[in-house]
Formats: C-alpha cells, sequence, structure tokens
C-alpha cells in the first residue's frame, strides 16, 4: 500500500513540474497544449481550456399558453418567468399557485396527483419529496434556436 501511495504521489510531482515547464503553451495544439481538434461544438470553436464569455438569457415571455405535449408524461413546460423563485428545502414559490389549494384562486393548472405518490405507492397529503423540486424536471418554454437538429416526430395521439 505504501510502494503505491508513493508512486501516486511522485506520478503528481512529475506531472505537475511537467505542466510548469509547458504552462506558456496550453492554449497552443502545436506546441502540445490542448485544442478542440478543430470539431465545432455547441460552444463553438472555442478551445477547451478556454473559458468563453456566457451567452446572454433567453428571452423568457411574461405570460403565454402552454405548449402542447409531444410525447406521453413529458413534464409540461413553464409558461411563465421563474426568475426570484424560491425552491429550496424550506420554501416552493410553485406550491403558492399549483397547489391543489391554490391552483383554483390562482388560476394555475394544479399538480399532477402523480406528484402526491410515493415510490412505494403510498400517496401523502402533500407533494412528496421526490417531486418537491419542480425545475428537476420543468423548464421555462422560450423561443429559440433549434441546437441540435433532429427528426422527432410528436406521438400521433397528442396531435
Amino acid at each position: 500500500m505504501r510502494k503505491l501511495i508513493t508512486i501516486l504521489l511522485l506520478t503528481g510531482v512529475i506531472a505537475l513540474a511537467h505542466g510548469q515547464d509547458n504552462g506558456d503553451q496550453a492554449g497552443d495544439p502545436e506546441a502540445g497544449g490542448s485544442s478542440n481538434g478543430g470539431q465545432a461544438s455547441l460552444r463553438g470553436l472555442t478551445q477547451l481550456d478556454v473559458t468563453k464569455k456566457a451567452d446572454a438569457f433567453k428571452r423568457i415571455p411574461k405570460d403565454r399558453s402552454p405548449y402542447v405535449s409531444d410525447y406521453v408524461y413529458q413534464p409540461p413546460l413553464i409558461p411563465h418567468r421563474i426568475r426570484g423563485y424560491e425552491i429550496s428545502t424550506n420554501a416552493n414559490k410553485c406550491l403558492s399557485c399549483h397547489s391543489f389549494k391554490n391552483a383554483r384562486d390562482a388560476g394555475a393548472t394544479k399538480i399532477s396527483v402523480t406528484h402526491y405518490g410515493t415510490r412505494e405507492g403510498q400517496v401523502l397529503s402533500d407533494v412528496s419529496p421526490r417531486r418537491y423540486f419542480c425545475l428537476q424536471c420543468h423548464v421555462t418554454q422560450s423561443d429559440t434556436a433549434v441546437l441540435v437538429e433532429n427528426d422527432f416526430k410528436r406521438v400521433d395521439s397528442l396531435r
């Protein structure tokens, strides 16, 4: 075990020393630095070791009617802005409008009854902890360009 630890430490020291010797060549593929190999990605032709400036936030319309689902059990998209909504262990802003108790008064869509069940099939009186963090499945809808072209076809019964 001591030999293994010694070898790992020695390898790390050698790699660190080698990295300091070639530090000025990091973005230059011809000098042994990292490269994207000329391949474009969703980031563009940005080098792998270069941090690109973040894109601007997508414009989210204030309120709109929801999109129609494309497949069965698709989590509905959020048809309004949610910036500033707190969703944490202690609070969930979504439930102030979408819970069974508040949906009618708020004029909002009720959350699905599936959100009240546990993995064992027990029905709870409040939202299940596994469905409490809405943004795990639901995202805001916005009109944006397609990132990756595809041939996806909507389920016939949902047309």
